[in-house]
């Protein structure tokens, strides 16, 4: 498998189920032969304070970036576009000389806690899953990087308080991270 960065926006680590699932599946993962980094900005900066050159030495090391977070309000977390706006700068990810990431694989693999028919013409959200990505698609294509089909997980609500029984969600989540794996063998 290629270098791959995964790129860890989820702004309440401690208490996710399904994203803290995931990792730990590949912090589990061997066949990765040092090959696998995984970068938790909210554990990393806690005072929200990036570090963008080291957020772009490991974007330079990745050959696959995967950004791995919770849906919140149709997009990334706050933590996650923050990250996005200060690490990938003009002349590092974009402009005349902002050419670093072209060629490198993008793959978003996110959870969301609404079901999949909720995200339709029509239904609560109003459009479908993909529309509602088009400007993380446009980031991909300023930055060059080459999109990667995003994968997606539905109905992995989490409400500290309110869920208790969280075995549903730690199996949904452990599905998701072995097809996200399964991808990422494709890529």
């Amino acid at each position: 498998m290629k270098n791959t960065l995964i790129i860890v926006g989820h702004p309440n680590f401690e208490t996710s189920v399904s994203t803290q699932t995931i990792v730990d599946f590949f912090k589990n993962t061997t066949e990765f032969d040092n090959g696998l980094k995984i970068r938790n900005i909210a554990s990393l900066y806690p005072d929200k304070k990036i570090d963008k050159k080291a957020e772009q030495e490991a974007l330079l090391w990745a050959e696959t970036i995967v950004w791995q977070f919770p849906f919140y309000w149709y997009s990334v977390p706050g933590i996650l576009k923050s990250w996005i706006d200060e690490v990938l700068e003009f002349g590092f990810a974009y402009g005349k000389t902002g050419d670093k990431l072209h060629g490198k694989n993008l793959l978003l693999s996110f959870t969301t806690g609404g079901p999949q028919e909720a995200y339709a013409h029509g239904a609560r959200n109003n459009f479908e899953i993909d529309e509602l990505l088009y400007p993380l698609k446009q980031t991909s294509n300023l930055i060059g990087t080459k999109w990667e089909e995003p994968l997606v997980s539905f109905s992995m609500v989490n409400i500290p308080g309110i869920v208790v029984d969280k075995s549903p969600i730690e199996q949904k989540a452990k599905l998701h991270a072995e097809k996200l794996y399964e991808k990422l063998k494709s890529i």
